[in-house]
């Protein structure tokens, strides 16, 4: 879905378009340049996230970005009437909208159900967040902690995508990301572990960037393969069992004190000897039987990456010959 800034400058009215990237600052280079003392030279950014989300970043401004009169510290999600202030502008943040007349919904009632009814998937989710990242942002200045939180959004958007997954949502200092696994599932699962270890070093290389924290960061990861429901609601999301299991398994490496935690769907396809007489069972909030999981951690995965890759090939191999 297409996006568009509309603000006043100048005494001019100005419509700009969103496209993946829009920059915003004094620098003359930005997409919207603003003349204004109260703007940084690169003040802040608007993304694009999949096909249609578009998060507004700030740069570590001196004197913040705002949605809607609150200053944005992390990357905030957008939605169709916002308002953005930067310095002394305000922007509208406009979205289009799928909007159909009651003489179209009477014409097309039977394809608008058929067209809103939910695409169930086999998907490959990930979910990874910073270890006490709560407390540590009452602790660090507010530009420091808005840099430093943008700095690993862009990071680990990037990673994901070159990875081919879809980044579904951030949620604080939370990324839920998926990958379609109906055809080649074992492909995806690789792509999930390759994406942990790369956001894991993305968090680690905070630490040394980033000299206000009391203490080191690092994150806990969940995995879970199952069938969602996709393409859904407002933002696009994944939704379903699938999604809630991950999170729960996410929330679960607290517990048994290990980086990542796998469900039985996705560790099976491990070689057997990582995971043989390891598995264990845990209860999982909204699940009424122990779910099987595998606990893991980041130093075993290049070797298993590497395994699972050569394994992979050999196999097309075979049924190429």
């Amino acid at each position: 879905m297409s996006a568009s800034l509309s603000y006043t400058a100048e005494d001019f009215d100005k419509t700009i378009p969103c496209k993946t990237v829009l920059t915003v600052g004094r620098d003359k280079n930005s997409d919207i340049v603003l003349a204004d003392l109260m703007v940084s030279r690169n003040h802040a950014m608007i993304r694009r996230i999949g096909h249609g989300d578009y998060y507004l970043i700030d740069g570590g401004s001196s004197n913040g970005s705002y949605v809607n009169q609150q200053r944005v510290t992390m990357p905030k999600l957008l939605k169709h009437g916002d308002k953005i202030t930067i310095g002394g502008i305000d922007f509208l943040f406009e979205q289009e909208m799928t909007v159909q007349t009651d003489e179209e919904d009477n014409i097309v009632m039977e394809d608008t159900i058929v067209h809103d009814t939910p695409e169930i998937k086999k998907i490959t989710i990930i979910v990874a967040d910073i270890r006490g990242f709560t407390s540590m942002s009452e602790q660090i200045p507010i530009r420091s902690l808005t840099r430093m939180m943008n700095t690993w959004f862009n990071q680990v958007s990037d990673v994901i995508l070159k990875e081919n997954g879809i980044v579904d949502k951030f949620i604080g200092d939370c990324v839920f990301a998926r990958w379609e696994a109906d055809e080649d599932e074992i492909s995806t699962i690789v792509s999930a572990l390759k994406a942990a270890v790369r956001i894991s070093e993305i968090t680690e290389e905070l630490n040394n960037n980033f000299t206000e924290l009391s203490e080191d960061l690092h994150i806990g990861v969940g995995i879970n393969t199952g069938a969602a429901s996709v393409s859904t609601g407002v933002d696009n999301s994944a939704m379903g069992d699938a999604v809630n299991v991950a999170f729960r398994l996410e929330s679960a490496t607290k517990m048994l004190g290990k980086d990542i935690v796998l469900s039985e769907s996705a560790y099976r396809h491990f070689p057997r000897e990582y995971w043989k007489d390891q598995e264990q069972k845990i209860r999982v909030k909204g699940k009424r039987d122990p779910v099987r999981i595998f606990a893991i951690d980041f130093d075993v995965l290049p070797n298993l990456i590497k395994r699972m890759t050569d394994d992979g090939k050999k196999k097309k191999k075979k049924r190429g010959n």
